[in-house]
């Protein structure tokens, strides 16, 4: 089966690769074969002719041109080394025929061409056109030619023109008055144009030079295609405003500057003019792009509109970008090198109503120029940039919406590599936590400037023994790692990144867990509950023994119960006027944190008979003497109410026991020498007798 393969390919590979495998012999025959007489501003005076193919620089040939007239036998040559040949005046007749063919002749044989036959005076060909003169507006250009010198007529003249930015040539036929116009051009555009004509009769001229001509200004159209730089997250309150040049079509003139209104959250208006020609300091201009050096704050959006002489372009506002949802976000993908980046994304069918356009932009993570921003149509889901990218740089790539309402929100973004390597090793690597036999590892993400490919995931490994796979959480935030290890042994662990160039270099922390580790926790939990429990006992002890003066003084007020003061008792208000003491001290005592009340002594109450008309008169004398009291002392009258200081009322509310008997005297003993204070506060003679 093999054997036939190989025959067959043989004579295919002879037949369509005859170049690489040819073997020297006779030249290839000429073809192509044509003659014209080159005009000057004088005559006609030549002919010359010229054919395919080129001479060989590796085999030298030489090439000989034969002609004789139509109906001649009589042969003349030329010979010649290149591909063309010339026919002096004086061997042809300015109006006759003639016939021409080509020898070609090597070291290995000769061949001949095709014959041909003319006529002398159907194949004069004039220098092409001159332009003489041209008109802006309507854009008009206008020629010449020699036929009238070469006493000819004019012919036919062809017509061909492009525009500076558009290289595509488009051709125009057939024009007789010397002059073309475009009625609608491009304004303030540079049209380039070229023309050939032929004399009747005679051949068509070669093209003429280019000549270059500039349409009249307008007003500038469309709007300027203005965007924030905020760095590489959102939100922020340093955003940078930036705009590019308008294009020739839509600048339409020279732009002589930009108006950049601000707005501001707090309702004020900025308005600042940059002019095209010397931007101030505040602004930067570099590739085809403004910038405003000094970040906007509190604004909440711009304006932008470039002006030339003749009018201006209307106003594109540009709102504050915003963090946008990420539910239903689309998901963005990246094709990069480092001579173009394509950006593409899918987008969800709940943002096609109310999305008006898409904005992609990207930035390089180190600072430098790298920042662009390409704004596309509904419709699409793809862009593109031409550019140079960095070898392991990282490029922040993201997706902007802007509504039908014209609020821009960023919906997703990604990390893009021109070309990635192993990543260095991770930062900040330690135990952080070491709580018994679980210990909790924690490192950093790579700062953006020192990422050189996208990581994957990361490797940790425990001394020689396992190695564990964890998953790359968001770049913003901590990182960490749980282990559950022994006791008794000390560890070394260790921990680098992967990126598709390979595992990076590796980070290391050792340390040794010890067998009391595991019961610290517990030993302090065991401490504090401790601790509760003796603060508890001990405010339920002073709760219980708080009447002890002993302890008095180490029980706060708030365990204190409320006890009325003495001076309060009507029974101490009579006994004012049998002791020889200032009414103050009665009716307002001074505070004492721990007064005695009485010092009791217990005596033998001998019965007698009280006469009830002695008693009366003496209970008339004490109320009048009370009533006297209460008029000379306004300060018994203060006492009498409550008293701020201590938080409880004055006893005189409490009644006493011969209020309850409307001054009564009972039958018994006890009652008509005790009051109601006694009688509640202190004990009984009877209680005193019996300890």
């Amino acid at each position: 089966m093999a054997t036939p393969t190989t025959w067959w390919l043989l004579p295919v590979l002879l037949v369509t690769s005859p170049c690489c495998c040819s073997t020297p012999g006779p030249p290839t025959p000429p073809f192509n074969l044509n003659c014209y007489r080159p005009c000057d501003l004088k005559d006609c005076s030549v002919i010359k002719c010229e054919w395919e193919p080129k001479p060989r620089p590796d085999i030298p040939t030489n090439y000989t041109l034969y002609w004789k007239p139509r109906n001649k036998e009589d042969e003349h040559v030329t010979s010649s080394s290149s591909s063309d040949g010339f026919i002096c005046r004086e061997n042809f007749e300015s109006h006759g025929g003639l016939r021409a063919w080509v020898q070609a002749r090597n070291e290995f044989g000769s061949v001949t061409s095709q014959e041909i036959a003319f006529d002398t005076d159907n194949i004069t060909k004039p220098p092409p056109p001159t332009f003489t003169s041209s008109h802006h507006d309507p854009l008009e250009i206008q020629w010449e030619t020699i036929c009238g010198r070469l006493q000819l007529s004019v012919g036919p003249c062809n017509v061909r023109y492009h525009t500076e930015d558009d290289q595509h040539w488009v051709e125009d036929e057939d024009h007789f008055s010397g002059s073309y116009a475009i009625m609608e051009p491009q304004p303030n555009t540079v049209y380039e144009f070229q023309v050939r004509c032929q004399c009747d009769p005679s051949l068509m001229s070669d093209w003429s030079a280019s000549y270059r001509i500039r349409s009249t200004e307008a007003a500038p159209v469309g709007e300027v295609d203005a965007w924030w730089d905020c760095g590489l997250q959102l939100p922020s309150s340093d955003c940078f405003l930036n705009w590019k040049n308008l294009s020739v079509s839509q600048a339409r003139g020279h732009i002589l500057g930009y108006e950049v209104t601000v707005f501001y959250s707090n309702g004020t208006v900025q308005l600042m003019n940059v002019s095209a020609d010397d931007p101030n300091s505040f602004f930067l201009y570099e590739d085809g792009k403004w910038r405003l050096t000094s970040s906007l704050k509190d604004v909440s959006s711009v304006s932008v509109s470039a002006y030339n002489s003749l009018g201006a372009t209307k106003a594109s506002p540009l709102p504050m970008p915003t963090p946008g949802k990420q539910e239903n976000a689309p998901t963005i993908y990246l094709e990069m090198t480092e001579e173009n980046l394509t950006v593409s994304w899918k987008q969800p069918a709940e943002f096609y109503d109310s999305v008006k356009q898409y904005v992609v932009q990207y930035k390089e993570c180190l600072s430098g120029n790298g920042f662009d921003w390409i704004k596309v149509d509904k419709n699409q889901t793809r862009a593109f940039y031409k550019g140079a990218f960095k070898r392991y740089t990282s490029y922040q790539v993201s997706l902007f919406v802007v509504s039908n309402l014209n609020e821009v929100s960023q919906v997703a973004t990604a990390r893009g590599y021109s070309a990635q390597r192993v990543p260095s090793k991770v930062p900040s690597f330690k135990a952080s936590h070491i709580a018994g036999t679980k210990v909790t590892l924690f490192w950093e993400p790579f700062p953006c400037s020192n990422q050189s490919g996208v990581i994957l995931y990361y490797q940790i490994g425990v001394n020689t023994q396992k190695v564990y796979n964890v998953s790359v959480t968001p770049d913003h935030g901590s990182m960490t790692y749980k282990l559950d290890l022994s006791p008794g042994q000390e560890y070394t662990i260790w921990i680098r990144a992967v990126t598709v160039a390979g595992p990076g270099a590796k980070a290391t922390t050792t340390f040794k867990i010890n067998h009391h580790e595991g019961y610290e926790y517990l030993i302090l939990v065991v401490l504090t509950v401790l601790l509760v429990i003796i603060i508890c006992s001990f405010g339920v002890a002073v709760c219980v023994f708080q009447g002890g003066n002993k302890m008095g003084p180490l029980v706060p007020q708030c365990l204190y119960k409320k006890v009325p003061d003495p001076s309060n008792s009507r029974i101490f208000k009579q006994m004012k006027h049998q002791i020889n003491e200032p009414r103050i001290w009665i009716c307002g005592p001074l505070y004492e944190p721990y007064p005695k009340i009485s010092v009791l002594e217990v005596v033998e109450i001998v019965p007698k008979v009280f006469d009830s008309d002695e008693i009366k008169k003496e209970t008339s004398c004490f109320q009048m003497e009370c009533q006297d009291d209460q008029k000379a002392d306004p300060v018994t009258e203060k006492v009498n109410c409550t008293d701020s200081r201590y938080g409880r009322k004055e006893y005189s509310k409490m009644v006493d026991s011969d209020e309850e008997k409307n001054d009564s005297w009972s039958s018994s003993e006890e009652e008509q020498s005790t009051s109601g204070y006694e009688k509640h506060f202190m004990p009984s003679a009877l209680e005193i007798m019996v300890e």
